[in-house]
């Protein structure tokens, strides 16, 4: 029985952060990495970077802002960039593919920017938007991992201060609801599976606050899900903090997780 190791990162750039990403996987040798944040169009993207370390990688993004890529050992199959349901596809923020047999649907959830902005709503249509997504093209009683940067904090203990943090476009009810809703169609959140309760443990650490890795100053909003076929045969989930610590990081760091299959 094999391992599939699933990994997400927020790159917050790739070609800025390829003194980190490449080492990582060269070290780690993940089955598949899914990067979001890539900020770059596709004609500059590394590609060549990836293919010397012996990985495939798939993308699609535009110069300066969002951006989404997957890097896999295995060819990808059944490849699509974006929803596809007459709204704006946002190819940018959505790559689906096969890889190893297992469908993999990478995201870049809209951040929402504040409570009283377009954005904010934009936000939870998108959760909607991607719900159906799912409902079309995948089914909840096979294999399928959602991972990616979802832009939610869903628990207390996904926030370094909730009491202070209550409301923002990441950790308030409006949030939790629509991310919920996209959850009950049938994921599993896999890093919660294998930490049930344990506060502390964030992906995310703001590049403004002072110190913030050294004060624990952090927000759990990237995740891995998976569909309980799946989410059944998993056996670790963790959160790599040295890609945060090392020189010129991203204000993300990478999550991780593993299933036999």
């Amino acid at each position: 029985m094999a391992i599939f190791k699933i990994a997400t990162y927020n790159v917050n750039s790739i070609r800025n952060r390829l003194h980190i990403v490449i080492p990582w996987i060269q070290r780690n040798r993940p089955s598949v990495i899914c990067f979001q944040e890539t900020k770059v169009e596709d004609g500059k993207f590394p590609a060549e970077a990836f293919e010397a370390a012996g990985y495939t990688v798939v993308f699609r993004g535009k110069k300066g802002y969002n951006g989404v890529a997957i890097a896999s050992l295995d060819e990808p199959g059944e490849v699509r960039f974006g929803l596809d349901d007459g709204g704006p596809p946002d190819e940018d923020r959505l790559i689906r593919g096969v890889f190893s047999g297992i469908p993999v649907v990478n995201t870049y959830v809209p951040q929402g920017e504040k409570k009283d902005s377009p954005k904010f709503t934009y936000k939870l249509e998108w959760l909607a938007r991607l719900r159906k997504f799912f409902s079309k093209h995948d089914s909840a009683r096979k294999p399928l991992v959602w991972c990616g940067d979802i832009n939610v904090a869903r628990e207390e203990i996904d926030v370094h201060n909730p009491k202070k943090l209550l409301g923002h476009v990441d950790f308030t009810p409006e949030v939790w609801e629509a991310f919920d809703a996209v959850k009950a169609w049938g994921f599993t959140d896999i890093f919660r599976k294998h930490h049930p309760g344990e506060p502390g443990q964030y992906t995310f650490f703001d590049y403004r606050v002072p110190k913030t890795v050294e004060r624990g100053l952090g927000w759990r909003v990237d995740h891995i899900l998976a569909t309980v076929p799946l989410a059944n045969r998993s056996v670790n989930a963790y959160i790599d903090m040295k890609p945060r610590t090392a020189e010129k990081p991203s204000d993300h760091t990478i999550l991780v997780a593993e299933f036999k299959i």
